[in-house]
Order: C-alpha cells, then structure tokens, then sequence
C-alpha cells in the first residue's frame, strides 16, 4: 500500500520544467541601467585617473604619496584636475613638481590644463571631544582674611551716611567668614 502512495504521490506531482533565462554579466546590466551606468562610467574613469597618477609619481619617486591622495576632476573647469591631499608637506611637495606632474599624466593619457591642490578637511575622528568628568565648580566662599580686613578698612574710611559705605557693608554682611 505504501508503494501505491508514493507512485500516487509522484505521478500527481509534475516535475517543474526548467526555464532558461539568458543571464546578463552584470556589468552589462550595469551599463544598460539608466543611472548605474553612469555611475560605473564615473567610476572606471576615476580608477584609470587614479592609476594613470600613480605612474606619473612613481617616475618622481613619490609613489608612497598615492594613498594619500584623492584625485577628481573639478566640476567648474574641463581639464582641471583636483587632487586632495592629507596634509600640509605632501601640498607642498606636489605644488613643487606640477608642471612636469601635468606632463607626465599627458604622456599616461590623461590631459589636463591644471592641477589644484588643496589640502583634506580633517575627518570627525581627529575632532577634539570635550572631557567626559566635568570638573564641578566649587561654589564661592566668603573673603579671606587679608580681603576682609581690607573691605572693613574701606568700610571705616567712608562717611556714615554714603551709600558706598551702605554697599560695603552689604557686601561683607553677604560674604559669610
């Protein structure tokens, strides 16, 4: 009986057919999206930029400067090329060599007109943080003993009746010892 419901089992069930789709690379895909198509464009040029650059440092000696470089080209200018750097020397070092830098990319296959430098804002991690224990502020105190004395001997020079010798006094009624 059990055989009869298992080939009762089989026979009401069709095996699905396969169905053959023809798959697309996915940088095909990529390339006929309206937006991503752009995107990855964008991004194989800024990869050839960015290795076009490594060369030209490298014939420099300055290879040991690409990771620290980011490099664009300006959205205002054609053939201005934007290179950000990390900090002040490697801005230096590389203002020093942009003409022959700007024949070098040209020889790579990459024309540009100019070259701006500009150093990298700092990112939030290096911000300074204020201190987690706040020091609590003590609360003042009265006079000292040398400040006393001097306030009662303004006190004493003053007229009775002025209202800087009533203020005074206030003053030294308000400050507890």
């Amino acid at each position: 009986m059990s055989l009869s419901l298992a080939t009762s089992f089989y026979m009401n069930f069709h095996p699905k057919t396969k169905q053959t789709k023809a798959a697309h690379e996915w940088l095909d895909y990529l390339r006929e999206s309206e937006g991503l198509g752009g995107i990855l464009a964008k991004t194989e040029d800024l990869a050839k930029l960015k290795f076009a650059l490594s060369r030209a440092l490298s014939t420099f000696n300055l290879e040991h400067f690409n990771p620290k470089i980011e490099a664009g080209w300006r959205s205002s200018g054609e053939n201005e090329l934007f290179l950000l750097v990390s900090n002040a020397s490697i801005a230096n070092r590389l203002q020093q060599i942009l003409p022959s830098l700007i024949n070098e990319l040209a020889k790579n296959g990459v024309n540009c007109r100019a070259i701006k430098v500009r150093l990298k804002p700092p990112s939030a991690t290096w911000e300074v943080k204020p201190g987690s224990g706040l020091k609590q502020t003590r609360k003042p105190q009265g006079f000292n003993e040398i400040a006393r004395k001097a306030w009662e001997n303004l006190k004493n020079q003053l007229e009775p009746d002025s209202e800087l010798r009533k203020a005074v006094e206030r003053l030294l009624q308000s400050k507890p010892k």
